[in-house]
């Protein structure tokens, strides 16, 4: 690059100037329009050797992060809790920190445990809560059960629960087994329906030889509202000390059988009612349903 003639011949005595005001405190672009030296070639061979004023040196506010972050992980921080306390990258924590020693894995205190116990039951009852929330509004969608309503409901519950007939063991009777109460009582409402005497039912207790048999049997009557007395006799399934049984408790009562006497021809009419929905749905799947 050129420069007007004579500007900087007298190279020696410029420099002089810009070392006194480099040390007075000026920054280069103060000298710089003090001399009009605007070349940055010249200006840098002005002040070669001359440190700048401490005025000018902008401050690092990683440094600061730095050292606080090292000082956080002899601590014995992890990166994660110095991520939050400080507010920056785990690649730059990691960086910072890499010549330090991995902190000890420390037991969590019992303050620690209770601690995490509480957050963990806070969240479980957050999830009770928007679970019971669903159950109720889906509740509501239904409404009031009208006969047709109940009338295919118990069809498709007994095809689904009940014993059927097979070409191998022709035996057309309506039975019945269950180990949901809801489910219990809403099939006693449809035999209700479908005009079935009470005098033509049979019930019955099929349950674990270590559960309470007897509170088992009195539950089931209640809820037919039938006598204990009315109930044929228990059938009793024998321990297997191989098996882990997790039906056990006090909600555990087994299951309960109700079987409608004469019940050939309302067999058959279950079957046919069967066959009449499949016939009459009008939608077939596609692939685009979800």
């Amino acid at each position: 690059m050129t420069h007007a003639p004579g500007k900087y011949t007298d190279f020696e005595g410029l420099r002089e100037q810009a070392v006194a005001l480099r040390r007075a405190g000026l920054s280069r672009r103060q000298i710089r329009d003090r001399l009009h030296v605007d070349n940055n070639d010249i200006l840098n061979r002005l002040l070669q050797g001359e440190p700048a004023p401490e005025w000018t040196k902008r401050p690092n506010a990683k440094d600061d992060l730095r050292e606080k972050a090292r000082e956080l992980r002899l601590q014995g921080w992890t990166y994660d809790r110095i991520q939050v306390e400080l507010g920056c990258s785990k690649s730059s924590i990691s960086l910072w920190v890499r010549d330090l020693p991995k902190p000890e894995r420390r037991a969590p205190t019992e303050q620690a445990k209770l601690a995490a116990r509480k957050r963990w039951e806070h969240e479980l009852a957050i999830r009770d809560e928007k679970r019971q929330r669903t159950k109720q509004a889906a509740a509501q969608e239904i409404g009031s059960m009208t006969d047709r309503d109940l009338f295919m409901a118990g069809v498709a519950l007994y095809w689904a629960e009940g014993t059927k007939d097979k070409p191998y063991d022709r035996r057309e009777a309506v039975i019945f087994v269950n180990s949901d109460p809801g489910v219990i009582k809403l099939y006693l409402a449809w035999l209700h329906l479908l005009g079935v005497e009470r005098e033509r039912l049979q019930y019955r207790v099929m349950i674990h030889m270590t559960a309470d048999v007897e509170g088992a049997k009195r539950y089931w009557a209640d809820l037919a509202g039938v006598d204990v007395a009315r109930l044929q006799k228990t059938t009793i399934k024998k321990h297997n000390p191989k098996t882990v049984r997790k039906n056990v408790g006090d909600t555990y009562r087994g299951c309960f059988v109700i079987c409608v006497l004469q019940s050939a021809d309302l067999y058959r009419r279950i079957e046919g009612w069967w066959a009449g929905m499949l016939s009459g749905i009008t939608t077939t799947p596609t692939s685009g349903m979800v």
